[in-house]
């Protein structure tokens, strides 16, 4: 492993501790946050297994973070394509080996369970899907140099190209939600790759047409029987008419009834909250999709601040730590995890508070659940490999960085 850092550089000078806090503080409020959850959800009787659990995924994405730290740009350019096949083979073997249980629960083939043990591979997928994504861009800037209209438009071919997969997978298991997280690193990576506005603009307005005419689409009952006949399920209409209007009597006795208390609980909670493990509202499963509603009950107003706060510390030390290493390749990396984690706070706590559609995109270091919480701990270790290893390598230039 290269490493032209001074010799007397210690570890502890190579580790940012100002990303570790951030991700810890987080860790501390969720571990919290669940334990209220768990203990106002009448299953008093599995809180010390939910707790131990947590704890031990916490120590292993902490392990996780340690083992990513040691590979540098050039070993985690060689090893992009093996980790993204490998993370794409798992996620297809879902179609045969998905869990019958959790599929009868939610609608979709997202998980692997033995025994107790679940485990959802889309979240390994992620960033997998980064490394990989990131080596596409600059290997492609890297052998044509110019950005004109022609080969920029490859360049986005060859980015929809490797999210294609991952994309068709997701649809077949149902897994609307994750795919957004998906469209969204995607996204982030094709405006940071240098791709002409020439392109991004039309594609833009594109992308909003669609988007418009799904919602269109989705809130009328001549295009539900369209978006039905191409493969969308009824508890993704439920989800929609959940957020149209969450207090509708005839939504609260089904799939509403979550979104709503949740709304309640978060309002009930007012600007300085109720204060530690005082609920009253009831909120099913909270513990997962739901945490924001412990924290907006227990703490309002100002402990939703003071979360966002973190999360806002944590992105801007990632953006920072991103242009002090100065390597092309890690910025690419930096782009996508960055994506990946904003979009999962925003999409959660919108979705929480009747903002946004629910989706079961859980909370970054908070929800409980290990397969997430190992996603976004990989992300972690490969934003601070960058300034464990911040040297100057083939992918390493001011005029390229640039």
């Amino acid at each position: 492993m290269l490493n032209n850092s001074n010799e007397n550089d210690t570890v502890d000078s190579r580790i940012d501790w100002q990303i570790i806090i951030c991700v810890l503080l987080l860790a501390l409020i969720g571990i919290g946050s669940i334990f209220v959850a768990v203990n106002h959800d009448s299953y008093s009787a599995t809180i010390v297994k939910t707790m131990i659990t947590q704890v031990l995924w916490y120590t292993i994405g902490t392990i996780a973070i340690v083992i990513i730290m040691q590979f540098d740009s050039e070993q985690l350019w060689k090893i992009a394509p093996i980790i993204y096949w490998g993370a794409l083979l798992m996620l297809a073997s879902l179609l045969v080996l998905y869990s019958r249980s959790f599929f009868v629960q939610t609608g979709a083939k997202s998980w692997f369970q033995l025994g107790p043990l679940t485990f959802q591979p889309a979240e390994v997928m992620k960033p997998a899907f980064v490394v990989m994504l990131a080596r596409v861009v600059v290997e492609h800037n890297r052998n044509y140099g110019v950005h004109i209209v022609k080969t920029d438009f490859w360049l986005l071919l060859k980015m929809i190209l490797w999210t294609l997969p991952i994309c068709v997978l997701l649809k077949l298991e149902n897994d609307f939600g994750t795919m957004l997280v998906f469209f969204a690193i995607l996204g982030g990576l094709v405006i940071v790759s240098g791709i002409t506005w020439k392109i991004i603009l039309p594609g833009f307005i594109s992308f909003a047409t669609i988007g418009g005419t799904a919602l269109i689409l989705v809130i009328t009952s001549g295009g539900r029987k369209i978006l039905e006949s191409v493969g969308f399920q009824s508890y993704q209409f439920d989800r929609v008419n959940d957020w149209l209007d969450p207090s509708n009597p005839s939504n609260l006795n089904g799939s509403g009834y979550q979104l709503w208390q949740s709304i309640k609980a978060v309002g009930s909670g007012g600007f300085g909250g109720t204060g530690f493990n005082v609920s009253h509202v009831y909120v099913p499963v909270r513990e997962s999709d739901m945490i924001f509603s412990v924290i907006g009950e227990n703490f309002g107003f100002v402990g939703g601040l003071v979360l966002i706060g973190l999360y806002f510390l944590l992105i801007s030390r990632m953006i920072r730590v991103t242009f002090e290493t100065r390597n092309i390749y890690y910025a690419y990396i930096s782009t996508g995890i960055i994506m990946m984690i904003l979009f999962h706070v925003f999409e959660n706590i919108g979705m929480s508070i009747g903002l946004l559609p629910l989706t079961g995109i859980p909370l970054p270091f908070v929800s409980q659940g290990g397969s997430a919480l190992i996603g976004n701990m990989i992300g972690i270790g490969l934003i601070m490999s960058m300034q464990y290893h911040n040297y100057g390598s083939m992918f390493s230039s001011n005029k390229e960085f640039s």
